[in-house]
């Protein structure tokens, strides 16, 4: 009834009082806990510092703390922290326990063993945080609606834990893909223009705002990582090798013979040499070229993509065209023909 005074020597436990333990969580509803949950846990280690199971009790009732939401893996230690609420006299808060976040085959947790990302790695490749914020919170929750995306003050106006389901929620890595292409979509363009400034090429450093503005809007809708931005825009800051390693890729990708490419590749450089460099315009005059041509307009605008962008990746051709310049299209068009 009366320990000694603690003198730091020993850890510093607490004496517990084993009994049956009922609580309310607000995502699991009725839970429980025999007797034998409690012991005389430690509150202070040896070296001085406290424990976590009681530091947080102190610290979330010092910054008043309403809710408190963990994983499963704190489910056998509520008893504890319900011993020390009781014993300092202190309000519970609202305790709620989220289901687990499992690999996408369901089979067992998301674990950084099996091959799980850190959040930081996200961020890098470039998933936006209004993204992962949305792709968390939706992550066995939902507002009751098909709607998928949301924004940070939608989600605060909306999410409530009594519609947080109790089984597990599957970590689909091409959700949270899909779901930046979403966020990233919904940006303006001097918006993403900030975001991406880490995520150029090299050769973009010295482009004008402008220029790399131009270029955003047009792969904008087809980013789901800011990350892809260099693969997406390297050409348009420095001129593809018009070797042959880019005309065998051309030949094989259209397969067609050199004789037939470069010809087709000629008429193509005469029709843009002769056109008004308008988007529409530049689509009805290859979309007639190709039929005067006798060839099939995607085998034909195929042909003229790899050319000019030294791939097979790329946004809209004529777009990609206008950008570039008339006179970056035509250089590049012919000196393509000469490597064949």
């Amino acid at each position: 009834e009366n320990p000694p005074a603690w003198d730091g020597s020993q850890p510093l436990r607490f004496r517990s009082d084993p009994k049956d333990r009922i609580w309310q969580d607000a995502v699991m509803g009725d839970m429980h806990a025999g007797a034998e949950a409690n012991d005389d846990f430690v509150l202070i280690k040896s070296d001085g510092y406290p424990t976590y199971n009681f530091a947080h009790i102190v610290d979330d009732a010092e910054m008043n703390i309403s809710h408190v939401i963990r994983s499963q893996e704190f489910v056998s230690s509520t008893p504890r922290f319900l011993d020390l609420y009781e014993a300092l006299g202190l309000e519970k808060p609202i305790l709620a326990t989220l289901p687990f976040v499992m690999a996408i085959d369901g089979k067992k947790k998301l674990s950084k063993r099996d091959g799980a990302k850190d959040v930081l790695d996200y961020a890098k490749e470039g998933v936006l945080p209004e993204t992962m914020l949305n792709f968390l919170s939706s992550m066995g929750w939902n507002d009751g609606t098909e709607q998928e995306i949301f924004s940070p003050e939608e989600l605060i106006q909306k999410f409530d834990l009594s519609r947080v389901q109790k089984s597990p929620a599957r970590f689909d890595e091409q959700r949270l893909l899909w779901m930046n292409g979403m966020h990233i979509r919904a940006l303006t363009p001097d918006t993403l223009l900030k975001l991406c400034e880490d995520h150029w090429p090299e050769e973009a450093k010295p482009a004008d705002e402008d220029y790399k503005k131009q270029v955003l809007v047009l792969v904008q809708e087809r980013l789901k990582l800011l990350g892809e931005l260099k693969e997406l825009t390297w050409f348009f800051f420095t001129e593809p090798k018009a070797d042959k390693t880019l005309a065998d890729l051309l030949l094989a990708e259209t397969k067609l013979d050199s004789e037939r490419a470069g010809e087709l590749l000629a008429e193509a450089t005469k029709a843009i040499e002769s056109c008004d460099f308008e988007v529409e315009k530049l689509h009805d005059a290859f979309y007639a070229l190709a039929e005067k041509l006798g060839t099939k307009p995607g085998e034909f605008f195929k042909l003229i993509r790899i050319a000019l962008v030294g791939g097979t990746v790329a946004p809209g051709l004529f777009e990609t065209m206008v950008i570039l310049s008339k006179e970056t299209v035509v250089k590049r068009l012919k000196a393509v023909k000469e490597s064949l």
